[in-house]
């Protein structure tokens, strides 16, 4: 029997709560479909920085390459100052692992309301693909309130390395600066990803920048997605700005099936793709580095004020734990997972509170695991 070991980072507020679930439900799935998990659990996340004054070390991080995958709850706590978890654990991880794609289904579930009148299942079903690496997310910046100033900024990844040297001469009281960066390597590799994608979903990708604007950056990712676009030419293809996507998903979200966008825009418009699913408890994703280590987590935050109250919609975390498994390899009961769910939302009998029910966390992935046993 298919033995996998699988780290577990619960992390901060209600991530627990919500990994209790998952765990539950992919243990029940796996004994449904022949094959063993050992979850081996980590404790990083608030509780261990504070009591340690360690966000993720180098050792945990060269143990952790030793996996496929790492299932994750959510990382953040009112305890700590905004971003040092994020930075120091999430991105920390992503950048560790180079996991260069942010994988984002957005799909109504049978049984989920929608703010968007008139749309259902068969209208919102398609799949982000972010870039997660690079663009204005490098973490590169910085301010001064000096008239003449000179910073020197690295970007290193297993890629590539680059260096920018700046000289900064201004007569302002105090300037602030980020630096978006792509690179022809990082850009070809996602936009090749999503082609993929395509071929084997409905055949149609459509690609998100800003290039009437920021030309120079969004100037080459569309140049790139038109070279790579060559290879494949049964995809059909369309360029969407940024602002003009946000108003399709809205109006028109059945026009879409493959979505490759750079990595801040990916993170805005995954959010509004949240939404017209139903909300973030129902939003799964993957951080995805096809030859390494690979993470899969709801894309909802801690919550921190509805920690230990079982309230929780577990949803998300379930739901990403079966893109874990389909990661793995094992799509048929990564599809026992999705049906499951959706059998859950249809019959509408076991939902938490932001579903307008008066269910449980833990009740939820109970019924779940339920309807695994019995199908």
């Amino acid at each position: 029997m298919t033995l996998y070991k699988i780290p577990v980072i619960a992390g901060d507020g209600i991530g627990p709560e919500v990994i209790a679930q998952g765990k539950k439900v992919l243990e029940t799935v796996a004994e449904v479909h022949g094959f063993d998990i050992e979850w081996i659990d980590y404790p990083h996340g608030a509780d261990h920085y504070l009591a340690t004054g360690e966000l993720i070390s180098e050792d945990v991080l060269r143990e952790l390459e030793q996996y496929k995958a790492i299932y994750l709850g959510a990382v953040g706590d009112d305890r700590v100052k905004p971003g040092i978890l994020e930075k120091g654990i999430l991105l920390a991880m992503r950048f560790y692992f180079d996991q260069y794609i942010n994988l984002r289904p957005v799909k109504l579930l049978k049984g989920v309301w929608t703010p968007l009148r008139d749309k259902g299942t068969k209208d919102i079903d398609f799949t982000v693909v972010r870039e997660n690496t690079e663009d204005f997310y490098i973490g590169i910046g910085g301010s001064t309130n000096k008239r003449v100033s000179a910073h020197e900024l690295d970007v290193i990844r297993k890629l590539y390395k680059v260096k920018f040297d700046l000289d900064i001469d201004s007569d302002s009281g105090e300037i602030a600066y980020q630096i978006g960066m792509i690179s022809r390597e990082g850009t070809e590799r996602v936009i090749r990803y999503a082609f993929e994608l395509a071929q084997n979903s409905k055949g149609h990708l459509s690609s998100v920048d800003k290039a009437n604007v920021l030309t120079d950056i969004y100037g080459l990712w569309r140049r790139i997605f038109e070279e790579v676009a060559a290879d494949y030419i049964d995809v059909k293809t369309d360029f969407n700005y940024v602002d003009a996507i946000t108003m399709w998903f809205v109006k028109n979200p059945e026009w879409f099936d493959i979505v490759v966008t750079p990595n801040m825009f990916g993170d805005i418009i995954t959010d509004l793709g949240a939404m017209i699913q139903g909300g973030l408890g129902f939003a799964p994703g993957g951080n995805i580095n096809p030859e390494g280590t690979s993470m899969f987590e709801p894309i909802h935050g801690s919550a921190p004020k509805y920690k230990g109250m079982n309230t929780a919609n577990p949803i998300a975390t379930i739901w990403a734990g079966s893109m874990l498994l389909e990661h793995l390899g094992e799509k048929e009961a990564a599809d026992t997972v999705v049906n499951a769910i959706e059998r859950n939302t249809k019959e509408g009998k076991v939902k938490t509170r932001d579903m307008g029910g008066s269910s449980s966390t833990s009740d939820v992935g109970d019924n779940i695991a339920r309807i695994i046993r019995e199908a």
